[in-house]
């Protein structure tokens, strides 16, 4: 079975009304991005990162998966395939995703401030005062501008076994997730799902590239339909 990577950004989210960087109105032009999702706003301002993003977990829950992730998990009857998310909702899992690596944290969990590994599923508020089982304060399980990204390694893995390989809905701007690409072979298939798509100098290399300008709902089930179709004559 050949193994299909997928990597995925906001753009699959803002369809079922997650607010991304880009929304006017939305929930990040209410802070700066230095005061709520960094190290340094930690130390600084705990209380304030943990209402920003007690916030966007309660945003979280009361939305659904959409048709972009749906089709998604259409593809698992005919490939191998394992997603890749810079997203840190649950709306690949929801929908039926079996393998979801999230390169960014997951906003329905938190860990212990000072031992990483401590980490532990979360669906209400966290406050000043909750604490992991050795006694360190609660912190999202959020990968934070400044912060390593350890799953980066294990993606790059997939990305390096890929004999087919999705972009949807990521505008190939932040980096080191935007650079995943260039671990893939480049003479697979590659195929971007994006209203906005913009060729980073990763896809320019790719031999077989092929750019569907919609938004994810519209472009990703019209994509699964011609892969599986595809699969079938194969």
């Amino acid at each position: 079975m050949q193994k299909l990577i997928v990597l995925t950004g906001a753009g699959i989210s803002a369809e079922s009304g997650i607010s991304t960087f880009r929304d006017a109105g939305g929930i990040w032009q209410q802070y700066r991005v230095e005061d709520v999702a960094t190290p340094g706003a930690w130390r600084q301002n705990p209380e304030l990162v943990l209402q920003f993003y007690n916030q966007r977990r309660q945003q979280l829950l009361t939305v659904e998966p959409n048709a972009g992730h749906h089709a998604l998990v259409e593809l698992e009857q005919a490939f191998d395939v394992h997603i890749i998310t810079q997203n840190v909702d649950d709306l690949h899992e929801r929908a039926g995703s079996r393998r979801v690596l999230h390169l960014h944290g997951e906003l329905r969990k938190v860990r212990s401030e000072r031992y990483e590994h401590l980490v532990y599923d979360w669906d209400t508020d966290v406050q000043l005062g909750d604490k992991c089982a050795r006694g360190y304060q609660l912190r999202p399980h959020i990968v934070w501008f400044g912060e390593a990204v350890p799953m980066l390694e294990h993606a790059a893995e997939l990305a390096a076994k890929a004999d087919v390989f999705l972009i949807v809905g990521t505008s190939l701007q932040v980096y080191p997730a935007a650079g995943l690409m260039a671990f893939a072979p480049r003479h697979i298939p590659f195929y971007y799902v994006d209203p906005d798509p913009q060729l980073n100098w990763e896809l320019r290399q790719m031999h077989q590239l092929t750019v569907i300008a919609e938004p994810a709902g519209a472009g990703v089930p019209k994509l699964v339909c011609d892969l599986l179709e595809k699969a079938k004559t194969a």
